[in-house]
């Protein structure tokens, strides 16, 4: 695990909970809907063709890199449910999750399909973090993972889990943690 408070915004994210705390409701709590409300999004939003878009040139430019990434049903309805949106962290100023998932570096695609490799499943970005540019992915079965430069970070169950526990701030346990 990392420690996320004064260090990472990226793996800030997680825990200010106990480790065992797992939020499994596919549903968000009021918090959560109050604050992605504060963000711009609502329920049903949808951007559309610009998620199209979005995701178009993030498999073209993994294509480029030479390690093809696959937009996982899961993360395309991240992408057209919050893409575009800044997610401020309400308790670390200049801490956010962006989401666009065309944010990236050479090399990323192959870092990306490896952390999946371990993990047992494709994975497909779906934004990134806004101090260190850690990259914000989502599985097919809809678990959010960070992969920043000190290595891979489990974020969340599903979108609402990843959101509940990054307003509360805390730890990030690694992803290899999660590797079959």
């Amino acid at each position: 695990m990392l420690p996320l408070f004064g260090t990472s915004c990226g793996i800030l994210l997680m825990f200010a909970v106990s480790e065992g705390h797992r939020m499994t409701s596919a549903w968000p709590s009021r918090k959560v809907l109050d604050w992605l409300a504060g963000s711009g999004w609502s329920p049903g939003r949808d951007i559309g063709r610009a998620a199209e878009e979005l995701i178009r040139v993030r498999v073209k430019d993994s294509e480029r890199q030479g390690a093809s990434l696959v937009p996982v049903e899961a993360a395309v309805r991240i992408v057209h449910s919050y893409g575009m949106l800044r997610l401020n962290q309400p308790h670390t100023p200049g801490c956010a999750w962006v989401m666009k998932p065309t944010i990236g570096y050479d090399g990323d695609a192959a870092a990306i399909k490896e952390l999946g490799n371990g993990l047992g499943v494709e994975l497909f970005p779906v934004g990134y973090e806004a101090s260190e540019y850690g990259i914000v992915l989502v599985d097919e079965r809809g678990r959010f993972f960070l992969l920043h430069h000190t290595g891979g970070y489990f974020l969340g169950e599903n979108d609402f889990d990843a959101f509940d526990r990054f307003i509360r701030g805390g730890l990030a346990p690694d992803a290899e943690d999660y590797f079959v």
